[in-house]
């Protein structure tokens, strides 16, 4: 493995430094399509819902990297605004099958639309290799990231 220069590992973690302060905030609007009283970190859960259909807690808690108990009091919030729903997992009668609900589904496709729009304009410029590339590349840093 190649050593790299710590002005550029430096450079790296600044620009993700300005990447993370500005996605929060925009997670703040973000959230706030889907649901007023829906926390911004809550909108990753709907993503994972979104894309699994339905899941057991223990497996999106290992998905996300958070503990069960963490992950269940989120849940729950979004359950009460009528996000997420449980239903019986038929596999085994201790757990349950977290999905969102129609009108969950509905909001965060709304936002997640709104969203998308954003990106494409952000990236509207760049070529599409460059698009392929920056996706590629930032998929491999996440994939070994953490």
């Amino acid at each position: 493995m190649d050593e790299h220069p710590p002005e550029t590992v430096r450079a790296v973690e600044h620009e993700l430094t300005a990447l993370l302060r500005r996605s929060r905030a925009v997670s703040w609007d973000i959230a706030r399509e889907v649901h007023p009283n829906l926390e911004p970190n809550a909108y990753g859960l709907l993503l994972w819902l979104r894309r699994s259909g339905s899941i057991r807690l223990t497996d999106l808690a290992g998905r996300l990297g958070i503990g069960k108990g963490t992950l269940s009091r989120q849940i729950n919030g979004l359950e009460t605004i009528g996000l997420v729903r449980r239903d019986p997992d038929p596999t085994d009668r201790r757990a349950s099958q977290l999905s969102l609900t129609e009108e969950g589904q509905r909001r965060f496709d709304t936002a997640s639309a709104a969203r998308l729009e954003r990106f494409r304009e952000t990236l509207s410029t760049w070529s599409g290799q460059d698009v392929e590339t920056f996706a590629r590349l930032l998929n491999r840093f996440n994939e070994t990231y953490f």
